[in-house]
């Protein structure tokens, strides 16, 4: 399996303050971070279904730091705060899970382990 690669998008470090540097060197550091630990559970991992596995696992923790700043939002919002670096944050942890489904070699296999994980959680189509 290729190495994951992963990088900030140039439009999320667009629209953060242009005072302010040391919230987009914290996203490319912690992208880098995250690319080289991925990298490193799938080339631990014994076939591709373990890895792929395992890069689901990662994502599903996106998902949820997505939610945490999505909701994140209003709430500064209504306090008279501004939004933006949990806008920028939120839209960082959508577009790494894109890059994750959109890497050729474990699209297929996280749609695979994603299917596998709703069948083994007893939700089938016959059941809905």
């Amino acid at each position: 399996m290729d190495d994951i690669s992963l990088g900030v998008p140039k439009p999320v470090l667009e629209r953060l303050p242009d005072d302010d540097e040391t919230a987009a060197a914290d996203m490319q550091e912690a992208v880098a971070g995250w690319e080289q630990r991925l990298n490193r559970a799938v080339e631990d991992a014994d076939d591709e279904r373990e890895a792929a596995s395992r890069v689901l696992e990662a994502i599903d923790r996106f998902e949820q730091r997505y939610e945490t700043y999505d909701e994140l939002v209003p709430e500064l919002r209504a306090w008279g705060q501004s939004p933006i670096y949990a806008i920028a944050w939120r839209t960082l942890y959508a577009d790494v899970i894109a890059q994750l489904h959109d890497h050729d070699d474990l699209k297929e296999h996280l749609d695979r382990e994603r299917n596998a994980r709703l069948v083994e959680d007893g939700i089938r189509l016959q059941d809905l």
